[in-house]
């Protein structure tokens, strides 16, 4: 029962300090917005000039008020849920650009998720396992090459391969554009990438640790099967920092998807905003970066419990 109740005090301190974390977002995120160059009344006006009309569009945004004022305004909107409405568009609120790009990036970046954890424990694994070995050079020379290079290095690399196969006769996938299945190789691809040489070397090195310990010495002096070792003993101790691992990679796919989605054409939440800095549409790069915020936080704090809960360790300190 101790233990439960040191766990959830843990878990308690850990909200209020993402709380503040979200706090602290909207404030830097609004501060930018208000000291960012230009008007932004002038550019929903298209630059003409209306004196009427400018003043009309300053009271009806608050933007005659003074900036504490609009921040505590900007504040108490957002928590009731309205994220106001696009300079851009006027008539549509910021809430309905963004959900149409949320879908899209979710099912972007899960799916690159998985498919790291995927290969990147199964790369891991094998190269411990090969200790040493030239299948253990390969797969860390090749998950290290993978870490190593940026995204926008490696998307040139993939097209022009996509490219020689479209040139030798054989199907290319499309490099733009979204809604077909086909559409996602590529950009998952790229995500997967980087992610899944970090956790490869990450599961690597946790694996040679334990490895190491005097328990799996001694599971093997009294004569258990390797095999039953690596699944009973080895696996379940190596696998548990990889659990902590999943908050800064959701974080990392988040900023890979900015790239991603703007050089692949995709319309999710990263293609959104930074189409939004280049039309000023300061209420959309408001949301999106705050939502943004907010999922990293989230997969931040629900690491922090799945490890809680999965390592007995940690309830009873």
């Amino acid at each position: 029962m101790a233990g439960f109740q040191t766990m959830w005090r843990t878990i308690l301190r850990r909200v209020i300090s993402l709380a503040f974390v979200l706090f602290s977002v909207t404030f830097l995120t609004f501060a930018v917005s208000f000291n960012a160059p230009g008007d932004p009344v002038l550019n929903m006006m298209g630059g003409r000039q209306d004196p009427a009309r400018y003043a009309f569009l300053k009271t009806l945004y608050g933007f005659d008020q003074p900036w504490y004022v609009q921040y505590i305004s900007f504040l108490s909107k957002l928590l009731h849920g309205d994220l106001g409405f696009s300079f851009k568009y006027p008539e549509r609120p910021v809430w309905e650009l963004i959900a149409s790009g949320v879908p899209v990036s979710l099912e972007l970046g899960l799916l690159a998720l998985v498919l790291s954890v995927l290969i990147g424990v199964a790369a891991g694994v094998s190269a411990a396992l090969w200790q040493n070995t030239w299948r253990d050079t390969v797969i860390s020379g090749i998950m290290l090459a993978l870490y190593s290079i940026p995204s926008f290095v490696l998307i040139p690399i993939i097209w022009s391969a996509d490219l020689a196969l479209y040139r030798a006769g054989l199907p290319a996938l499309p490099v733009a554009g979204w809604g077909k299945p086909e559409h996602l190789v590529l950009p998952v691809l790229v995500l997967t990438a980087a992610n899944v040489g970090f956790i490869a070397r990450l599961v690597r090195n946790s694996m040679l640790e334990v490895l190491r310990k005097d328990f799996i010495r001694t599971a093997r002096s009294k004569g258990v099967p390797w095999g039953l070792v690596i699944r009973r003993h080895v696996l379940r101790n190596a696998l548990l920092p990889l659990i902590t691992l999943l908050g800064p990679a959701s974080a990392f796919l988040v900023t890979g998807a900015f790239v991603v989605e703007n050089l692949f054409a995709i319309p999710g939440v990263g293609y959104l905003t930074v189409q939004s800095i280049g039309q000023r549409d300061y209420p959309v790069i408001q949301a999106t970066t705050i939502l943004l915020a907010l999922a990293v936080v989230v997969m931040n704090l629900a690491t922090d419990l799945a490890y809680t809960l999965a390592d007995p360790r940690v309830r009873s300190e």
